[in-house]
């Protein structure tokens, strides 16, 4: 038996913010305190590529987007919360530290069925698909919800006193709040072909949101996501792209025997490296970030479900995924749809 994605829906606030946005409330809110610091215009854009991001509602939590996302699946099967028996809530975000937050978005939906949580930074929703398809894969379960509610803007620094501390928060000046839902389903044939993880765990301090765990659970100034872009983008370039090569070797495919090959976006500079280190054909990405930023691990759904309302992808099509995540962990995954 086979795991298939029989519905993908993603779900992102109405509320954007423009990078000129995000570098005037810097100015203003650092103003406000010791430092007085004042980006340089223009220089998120510039950096990053991305226009605009999702804010969501200060009466919204994340298991509100996941929800949102989740209706939107299950009404395009036909299937009411009460037909799935397994709800994977898979995100770096989190509604409470306890209880998970599967939880929360199955008593929001009505479902009834067990449920979890998965979290690997922007990796989660993808290893809570890769779950699903071994629970699935081994008859555990046969209908299960893989769902996500990203909300990194209640962790982004906007009072920085230097240069220094603007460097070090501005990974959280290209995140986005977004949702995204995916229903996988036992099928004779089809589905989920090919899974592949790796992780390079002594980079982990490179990218961090402290806060909440045994090392830092109440300073406040650890609420905030710190990290070093440039040196994350080493690692995962120094990790080498073997994981993804081997999967085409294995697999007896290339880039273009896919529809649509969707690749965790960070900033549009790095997913330019990326693509040109692997020779996937600029034709197969689908880029959201300019308009949507960095959605965290809502990046590969939306990816598809954009794919999906444009047309370029659909039942019987091939889709790879490739993650990249903070850790630092990388996966890859081939599905026919």
């Amino acid at each position: 038996m086979r795991a298939r994605i029989t519905a993908v829906a993603a779900h992102l606030p109405e509320r954007t913010v423009t990078s000129a946005e995000v570098e005037a409330r810097v100015a203003a809110e650092s103003a406000a305190g010791d430092g007085g610091y004042r980006p340089h215009p223009t220089i998120v854009e510039r950096m990053t590529g991305i226009r605009a991001r999702h804010v969501m509602r200060d009466d919204e939590q994340a298991s509100d987007l996941a929800v949102a996302a989740a209706r939107d699946v299950l009404a395009e099967r036909g299937i009411p919360a009460a037909g799935i028996d397994l709800l994977v809530f898979g995100s770096a975000s989190q509604d409470l530290i306890e209880p998970a937050t599967a939880h929360i978005v199955a008593a929001k939906l009505g479902a009834t069925c067990p449920v979890f949580d998965v979290k690997n930074a922007c990796n989660s929703f993808l290893n809570g698909l890769q779950t699903a398809d071994a629970l699935i894969r081994t008859g555990q379960h046969e209908r299960v919800l893989v769902c996500t509610g990203e909300s990194p803007s209640r962790a982004i620094r906007w009072k920085v006193r230097d240069r220094a501390q603007f460097v070090d928060a501005f990974a959280g000046y290209t995140l986005s709040d977004g949702g995204a839902a995916m229903l996988v389903e036992a099928a004779p044939d089809g589905g989920i072909f090919y899974r592949d993880f790796a992780a390079v765990s002594s980079a982990w301090q490179i990218g961090t949101l402290p806060a909440g765990g045994s090392m830092h659970p109440r300073d406040p100034d650890f609420t905030y996501f710190s990290g070093d872009g440039r040196r994350l983008k080493d690692a995962f370039v120094a990790s080498g792209p073997e994981i993804f090569t081997t999967a085409l070797q294995k697999t007896g495919l290339t880039w273009d025997d896919f529809a649509v090959v969707a690749v965790h976006q960070v900033t549009l500079p790095y997913l330019e490296v990326l693509r040109s280190i692997l020779g996937i054909p600029p034709g197969r990405l689908v880029v959201t970030l300019p308009e949507h930023g960095n959605v965290a691990s809502a990046s590969l759904p939306l990816q598809i479900a954009t794919a999906q309302a444009q047309g370029r992808c659909g039942p019987g099509d091939r889709v790879a995924l490739i993650g990249l995540a903070g850790g630092v962990s990388l996966g890859v995954m081939f599905a026919e749809l």
